[in-house]
């Protein structure tokens, strides 16, 4: 875009006035490159309302100034018309100021959107298939682009489909449901279950695993092969029994699997452990994992703290290179 600058003293007094208010020459770049004709505005008719505004509404100097630098497409949004409006709506929907200026902060860009277009249609449908208004709001706060955003008709459709796989609607779980199927398109989500069904996973088992884990379906193509491999190919777990603890497809399998799994085996080899369960070794927190695995042995928890501390190294230092063959790994018949 090209503007012409019959002089430089409009450009000076915009440049100016942004130093002025705390940005920096940096930020002013920015905001130049992605909005050059904000040069040739009137800063007191134009840009200083809106900033008395933000202040006004309670943006605190560093959110005001990030919120500009990021979005400052909002100089040129009618004050009356849009921002006004819309920063009334988020707040009434909260009866807080508050939580209002955390949701433009989630998304800068929402000050210009019509919020009739996607958010009040999209929320009307969780309302109509009986998600409560604190879980919406909830949703709304933390993820708002999640409502923002496609094809009203889109949304409803998963909506249904999140509803007709039994996932209760009370439940936060539902609105964690659809966050996941909506990240995907829906050729990406047949592909996802193909790659379950690759697994020996029937489709009412991938269901399952969704209604218990819905995060489960997002985890990439290749993390799910890799921690597959892993448990199946390498540890000797039965495909069926991480179907239904398909939670441990979302942690690390360099910083938690593998290092626990090897210290796992190591502990079996020795008799300090008969068996183990899926939801001991990659569910609980390393603080719980140690009491159960290391401290209960009260003469040996120095010598295996330390046998867990090189399993977590050496996984570290092999991140990415196959781990061997662990074919003396007993089959785990249990999950729980």
């Amino acid at each position: 875009m090209h503007v012409r600058f019959e002089t430089p003293e409009k450009p000076d007094s915009v440049i100016a006035f942004l130093d002025k208010h705390g940005f920096s020459k940096t930020q002013v770049t920015n905001i130049v490159r992605k909005q050059l004709e904000l040069l040739v505005y009137n800063t007191g008719r134009t840009l200083l309302p809106k900033i008395e505004f933000l202040y006004s509404v309670g943006f605190s100097g560093p959110d005001l100034i990030k919120l500009l630098t990021n979005y400052p497409t909002l100089f040129k949004t009618s004050l009356e018309k849009q921002i006004i409006p819309v920063f009334n709506d988020i707040r009434n929907l909260f009866q807080s100021n508050d939580k209002a200026i955390k949701v433009i902060k989630r998304f800068s860009g929402i000050l210009s959107h019509n919020l009739d277009s996607n958010l009040f249609p999209n929320m009307d449908i969780l309302r109509r298939h009986g998600v409560p208004e604190s879980n919406i709001l909830t949703i709304f706060l933390n993820q708002p682009r999640m409502l923002m955003f496609g094809s009203v008709v889109r949304f409803k459709e998963i909506v249904e489909e999140v509803k007709r796989m039994g996932i209760d609607s009370s439940k936060m779980k539902f609105l964690v449901a659809i966050v996941a199927l909506r990240s995907m398109s829906k050729s990406t989500l047949e592909k996802k279950f193909d790659i379950y069904r690759r697994w020996g996973w029937s489709d009412q088992e991938i269901c399952e695993a969704f209604r218990k884990y819905p995060r489960c379906l997002t985890v990439s193509e290749d993390k799910i092969m890799a921690v597959m491999d892993f448990l199946v190919n390498k540890m000797g777990f039965d495909s069926t029994l991480v179907a239904k603890k398909s939670s441990v497809l979302l942690q690390s399998l360099e910083k938690r699997i593998v290092p626990r799994a090897l210290f796992a085996l190591e502990l079996l080899s020795r008799g300090l452990v008969n068996d183990f369960t899926l939801s001991v070794l990659f569910d609980t927190s390393e603080e719980v994992f140690l009491r159960i695995l290391v401290n209960r042995h009260a003469d040996k928890a120095l010598e295996l703290l330390k046998l867990y501390e090189q399993k977590l190294n050496k996984t570290q230092v092999t991140r990415r290179r196959d781990f061997g063959s662990c074919s003396a790994a007993p089959r785990v018949d249990s999950i729980d």
